[in-house]
Order: structure tokens, then C-alpha cells, then sequence
């Protein structure tokens, strides 16, 4: 297992996009009308895991800390949900606050999963979309769930898992 705020290390590199939308090498996932995500065919395993994880909690309600005395939760709060998507891939061991997704895994933007962290919130795109516990298409101010939709990431910084592979040009 790994070990906290450490990657998985892979014999890859990982492809760059630009943070205001996903890249057109990478198929986003698709967003369901009753709010769930279906990863895209080609998504690597892990992502996969990322979306099935994230579909288990949404409409868990917000709790401020949710997420952080054991995976399993009545409620999360942002890095919470973050969080338990990362250790559902295999890629975090245990939970982080919103500061020490700052500091995780590699600076910039990645192919397949990007982290907007700042030192009060913090949110993922993953395959394309936003996992968010606020400005959510489903937002109801209460807990974590899928958006199409980016908001602005001005004061964020961005991180990405190292190890995921790139997506293929062909797809």
C-alpha cells in the first residue's frame, strides 16, 4: 500500500492539458441525467475506480470533516470526497485535508485527473468532470456530487496523480 501524499510511480509520461477544459485526446465520462458518471470506455482501471467511488458517495450529505476518521462516512466534506476517489484508485492511503492536496502528488495539470487545491476547498476533474462539493449540476448545498460545468480556479493550485497513463490519440 502506499504511503500518505506519495504516488504510484509508472514507466509513463503523462499527458498535459490545459486546466480550463479537458483535452480532446482524453474521452470525458459521461454525466448521467440521474446524476452519476460513467467513465469512458478507454479510461484507465483506475479511473474507473475514481467514478465508481465517487458515484457510491454522491448524495452523501456535507459534513464538515466527513471523510476523515474512516473511509466509509455518513457524510464528507470537499477533501473528504477527494479523498476517498484518490484511495478508491489505489493512490492515497489516507485522508487529506484541502492544504495537503496543495502539496500532493505532481504540480500541473494531467491527462486524465486534475486536483484544484487552495487552503479552504478542493475539488478533482476526472475524465472531463468536475467532482465538487459545491456548484454541482445537482447542487442542492448539500454534499458532493458531478458538474459538465468548471468553475473559476483562480487561488487554486493544480495537481495530478503521477501514473495514470495518457490517453491514446486514437480514441
Amino acid at each position: 500500500m502506499l504511503r500518505r501524499g506519495t504516488i504510484m510511480l509508472a514507466a509513463c509520461a503523462c499527458l498535459l492539458v490545459p486546466a480550463s477544459g479537458a483535452s480532446a485526446a482524453v474521452p470525458q465520462a459521461t454525466l448521467l441525467p440521474s446524476g452519476r458518471a460513467v467513465a469512458p470506455p478507454s479510461a484507465p482501471p483506475a479511473v474507473d475506480a475514481m467514478i465508481q467511488a465517487a458515484n457510491r458517495i454522491r448524495h452523501h450529505p456535507y459534513v464538515w470533516g466527513g471523510g476523515h476518521r474512516g473511509w466509509r462516512s455518513r457524510g464528507y466534506d470537499c477533501s473528504g470526497s477527494v479523498s476517498y476517489v484518490m484511495h478508491a484508485a489505489g493512490l492515497l492511503d489516507s485522508p487529506l485535508d484541502s492544504r495537503g492536496f496543495m502539496r500532493w502528488g505532481v504540480g500541473g495539470p494531467g491527462s486524465w485527473v486534475r486536483i484544484y487545491a487552495s487552503h479552504d476547498h478542493v475539488f478533482a476533474v476526472i475524465a472531463g468532470l468536475r467532482w465538487d462539493t459545491s456548484s454541482t449540476a445537482e447542487d442542492d448545498g448539500h454534499g458532493p456530487g458531478w458538474s459538465e460545468e468548471m468553475r473559476p480556479t483562480g487561488g487554486f493550485r493544480l495537481r495530478h496523480p503521477l501514473g495514470l497513463l495518457a490517453a491514446s490519440l486514437t480514441d
